[in-house]
C-alpha cells in the first residue's frame, strides 16, 4: 500500500480497523498486557497503582488531587489506588501542619524500592517496542505523538462534545 493510500485510510476511515484511536488501543492493550504482567505478575502491582506509584517516584510528595490530574484518573480511582498502595506500606499520608485538612502522599522507603525495582522492567517493554526504528524514527514518533496529544487536548477543550449520562447507561442527558 502506498503513503498516499495509508494516509488516506487514517485521514478517511471507512472500517474499525482504519481508526487511528482503534489502531492505538490495540497497540496500548497488547503492550499493556505484557506491562499488567509485570507490574501484577511480578510485583502485585495492579497498572493503576503502579501509574500512581510511577508518579510519586518521579516526582516526590503530591496532594492526592493534584495526583490525580498528573496520573489523569478521577480522584475516586485515585483514592482506591492510593489505599491499596498504603496497605502495602508502599505510600504514606502526610497532613500539612498549618491546615490539617490538607495532605501529600508520597513513597515511602518500601514504595522507593520498588519504583527502583519496577521502573526498569516496564522501561524494557517500552525498549523492544521501539527496538524496530531507527533512532530518527523515534524522534519523529516522539514528535508526533506530542503533536496529537495537543491537538486531543484542544480538540477536548472545546466543548462541543456531548456528555453521556452513565447512570441511564451512557446515553446523552436529557
Amino acid at each position: 500500500m502506498s503513503s498516499a493510500e495509508r494516509s488516506e485510510r487514517l485521514r478517511h476511515p471507512r472500517v474499525l480497523g482504519d481508526l487511528l484511536i482503534y489502531r492505538l488501543g490495540r497497540l496500548y492493550a497488547t503492550a499493556g498486557a505484557m506491562t499488567l504482567r509485570v507490574c501484577e505478575g511480578e510485583f502485585g502491582i495492579p497498572r493503576r497503582e503502579w501509574r500512581l506509584l510511577a508518579i510519586l517516584g518521579e516526582g516526590g510528595a503530591l496532594q492526592p488531587s493534584d495526583l490525580a490530574i498528573r496520573a489523569e484518573l478521577d480522584r475516586s480511582r485515585t483514592s482506591r489506588a492510593l489505599a491499596g498502595l498504603q496497605a502495602k506500606g508502599l505510600v504514606a499520608r502526610q497532613v500539612v501542619a498549618h491546615d490539617r485538612r490538607l495532605a501529600h502522599v508520597a513513597l515511602t522507603a518500601q514504595g522507593r524500592q520498588l519504583h527502583a525495582r519496577m521502573l526498569p522492567r516496564v522501561a524494557a517493554i517500552n525498549g523492544a517496542l521501539l527496538a524496530l526504528l531507527t533512532d530518527e524514527e523515534v524522534a519523529v514518533l516522539d514528535d508526533q505523538l506530542a503533536a496529537l496529544q495537543q491537538q486531543a487536548t484542544q480538540l477536548l477543550g472545546a466543548s462541543v462534545w456531548p456528555k453521556a449520562d452513565r447512570r441511564r447507561g451512557g446515553r446523552q442527558a436529557a
